[in-house]
């Protein structure tokens, strides 16, 4: 840990800090105890995980189970796609590397939430924080399940709580799964960043749960400042006992089909988004680029950074100057500008993929840009997610159908900066 990375760092958390006040909707009310509280947690998890031996040790071994969970979907996958599977003569093909282990987690995760056991587990972490920040017991359960479970299914532990939650809450529970990322996608990247290296997959799992698990007391911080508590909350932690299956074959097989469902729409969103982005680029690059010769001035200006105007460009040069304050390195904050700005206005996995790209051609010059990178993606903070929350939670809380439209944008917000203050810690602490 440098001095400089420090400093930066406290730059970083002061520029955000400023951003959630500004758009606080009851600046007077804000909790600023239990936001001072919320860094701590934060600060001392990044501090465990980074630089105590013991906790490293133990996150280590969590995100060992991971790589066996990909190299369990792998041998699945074999029996079905054959030779496809070996990327040394097919090359990497994503529909048959990655989104499997979409579909395995997925059934994984159905067959311990019907065991009970991912219920426990979520109960003994929301415990935990609880006894640090004084939340109510249902956003509380929401935000810990996160770290699990999607944006649509953490709040299938509190859906008797959903009808009664103020507005405070809900907007918490929109953060916590915008903030997160889901087992199911966190095990894909896993493959999708670390490759068939199984050294650099367990490097990867280990930053992308640490992500996962430091993004709880993130969000409660965030969404505790930009909508403030002020009704009479019930701080019991009850968790529902609603069950997914009435028995162990059929929780797999409801798994199994939710993650053939997520894998199939992951794959559509990545073909439509790609197939968005060529045909902007057509526009600003082989049209407006070539006829303002503004593409031999941008190559130029770049040295070659950039071959011409491209949506990347613009997304680049737009987000650096803010990434820059969080403590991005200089030389790579135009390739980290556009990767924030991929996942907000497209998707984390079309950031993830162009970082996976970053990364194999060796173009980001700072080794803790990798790292930074990895946490400001980690979450599904991105305009889709609006529409995906407002369906999926207003259908188990058709009466709060309303007011999740109304807070979509406030929880887009949320959900990014929660991102860029776990980014911001684990990068002034690296």
């Amino acid at each position: 840990m440098s001095l400089e990375s420090f400093f930066r760092g406290i730059l970083g958390l002061a520029v955000l800090t400023v951003i959630l006040y500004a758009f606080s909707s009851n600046r007077k009310k804000i909790p600023w105890r239990l936001v001072g509280l919320g860094f701590l947690l934060q600060i001392a998890f990044a501090i465990g995980i980074l630089h105590i031996p013991l906790v490293a040790a133990i996150f280590d071994k969590v995100s060992s189970f991971f790589v066996v969970v990909l190299e369990f979907t792998r041998q699945g996958s074999m029996f079905v796609f054959g030779n496809l599977m070996d990327t040394k003569t097919t090359g990497f093909i994503f529909a048959f590397q990655i989104l499997p282990t979409i579909i395995f987690f997925s059934a994984l995760t159905s067959l311990f939430f019907y065991l009970g056991l991912l219920q426990k587990i979520v109960y003994g972490l929301s415990w935990v924080m609880g006894k640090f920040m004084k939340i109510s017991g249902a956003e509380n359960l929401s935000t810990t399940a996160n770290i699990f479970l999607g944006q649509t299914e953490a709040p299938l532990l509190i859906k008797p709580y959903l009808p009664f939650m103020t507005r405070s809450e809900i907007l918490c529970v929109m953060i916590g799964g915008m903030a997160n990322t889901a087992g199911g996608v966190l095990a894909a990247y896993v493959g999708f960043l670390g490759g068939n290296d199984p050294v650099q997959q367990l490097f990867f799992a280990k930053h992308l749960l640490a992500a996962s698990v430091m993004s709880a007391p993130a969000t409660i911080i965030v969404s505790k400042m930009l909508l403030p508590q002020t009704e009479e909350i019930d701080e019991r932690l009850e968790i529902s006992d609603e069950k997914i299956g009435t028995n162990m074959i059929e929780a797999i097989a409801v798994g199994t089909e939710e993650g053939l469902k997520l894998a199939f729409n992951v794959a559509a969103m990545l073909i439509v988004f790609i197939a968005m982005i060529a045909m902007v680029n057509y526009i600003l690059n082989d049209f407006i680029g070539v006829t303002t010769g503004l593409n031999e001035v941008i190559a130029s200006s770049t040295n070659g950074q950039y071959t011409g105007l491209t949506l990347q460009f613009l997304l680049g040069y737009a987000c650096a100057p803010f990434v820059w304050l969080l403590g991005v390195a200089k030389s790579d904050m135009i390739y980290i500008g556009q990767l924030l700005g991929e996942k907000t206005i497209l998707n984390e996995f079309v950031a993830y993929m162009t970082l996976g790209k970053m990364k194999e051609q060796g173009v980001l010059q700072d080794p803790r840009s990798i790292i930074f990178a990895t946490y400001i993606l980690s979450g599904f903070a991105n305009f889709a997610s609006i529409g995906i929350q407002v369906g999926g939670i207003g259908a188990l809380a058709p009466t709060k159908r309303g007011m999740l439209s109304e807070l979509g944008m406030k929880a887009l917000l949320g959900g990014t900066i929660c991102s860029l203050l776990t980014a911001t810690i684990v990068g002034m602490l690296t």
